[in-house]
């Protein structure tokens, strides 16, 4: 998984160095068929704007053009009020980088600083020279946004679909393996081993998702990321279930209806539906464990007091799931009744 992922981060960034040189060389043949001053600039511009995804390229856009007329105005009043030389730059950028903290728009602060520059230096702020500079602005971001179009979401949806595979798969196996102990037969490998790898793995899951959401303008992109949320849940749920099966000492008559149901559960693991179904059949269990005779030693009471607890962090794994499918029917009822 490592090799595929260092493929698909070398892949990402040959992708934006391209975009990278294109844009900038693109944006300044554009500034120069324009027989704009500092055409230069322009690449510079388009460099500084070209980001990973779409939504963070327009974000930026809309903040630098915003920053634009206020670094003229900063600029046009420390020009008239205090002088146009050096020292006085130094004040404009004093206050562009306050008003950019401030804001928390501190990305634009590069392409303020480079627009400041040519006011200062041409010691110029005639209409002309602002629409020269609005013009070089627009050439940059412009190509920024248009290139951040060409991105490969097709194959990056892909990338997340068998992501969500591989941990169905692997939460499959963790809970077989734990239907296996239930039953006292060996078990392969370190469960525990097991489930701090998969957590790690959806960690990173989580980081591709939000990308993915940043670079798509689909109806609910956000699924992926609230999906893996949903199953790192789940994960906290199988550490502790975990936890509580190594105490035991001795495996209650009830251990091999548990083991059946939690290879019940794993066959579910990858669908959406049957969780009532689960659920019932979770509380038949539970109603049994109450029925049953008194135990008649302590380890017997320990373990099976262990049990319970263990059912009810099965539970706690259902439920988790059980609240991500609910607030998926909503938000689906929610926008056919605003699309109504």
């Amino acid at each position: 998984m490592s090799i595929i992922r260092d493929k698909k981060r070398l892949k990402r960034i040959c992708i934006k160095s391209l975009k990278i040189g294109f844009g900038s060389c693109l944006a300044i043949a554009i500034a120069h068929f324009f027989n704009l001053k500092y055409e230069i600039s322009a690449g510079t511009i388009a460099l500084l704007t070209i980001l990973t995804t779409k939504w963070e390229t327009i974000r930026l856009s809309a903040y630098r053009i915003v920053m634009f007329f206020v670094t003229v105005l900063v600029g046009w009043l420390v020009h008239n009020f205090i002088g146009g030389g050096w020292p006085e730059y130094g004040i404009c950028l004093l206050i562009i980088v306050f008003l950019c903290e401030i804001t928390g728009w501190t990305s634009t602060l590069s392409v303020n600083s480079v627009i400041g520059a040519h006011f200062f230096t041409e010691g110029d702020f005639s209409p002309e020279f602002i629409i020269n500079e609005f013009i070089l602005l627009l050439i940059g971001i412009s190509i920024a946004i248009v290139l951040s179009f060409f991105s490969s979401n097709r194959s990056y949806k892909k990338m997340i679909l068998k992501h969500m595979e591989y941990v169905e798969d692997k939460m499959h196996g963790i809970l077989s393996h734990i239907a296996s102990y239930l039953r006292n037969e060996p078990m392969p490998g370190s469960v525990w081993a097991d489930i701090n790898q998969l957590e790690d793995k959806i960690k990173e899951f989580i980081q591709d998702a939000s990308e993915y959401n940043d670079n798509t303008f689909s109806d609910n992109p956000k699924y992926y990321i609230e999906y893996f949320e949903m199953r790192l849940l789940q994960i906290d749920e199988l550490h502790s279930l975990h936890y509580e099966m190594r105490r035991m000492r001795s495996m209650p008559v009830l251990a091999e209806v548990v083991a059946e149901f939690l290879d019940f559960m794993a066959g579910c693991i990858g669908k959406m539906e049957m969780l009532d179904v689960q659920l019932d059949n979770l509380h038949e269990i539970l109603s049994h464990l109450k029925k049953e005779a008194p135990p008649t030693t302590t380890e017997e009471f320990e373990s099976r007091a262990i049990l319970y607890h263990v059912l009810m962090d099965i539970e706690d794994f259902l439920l988790i799931k059980k609240r991500f499918v609910d607030n998926l029917e909503l938000k689906h009822r929610n926008e056919t009744f605003i699309k109504a």
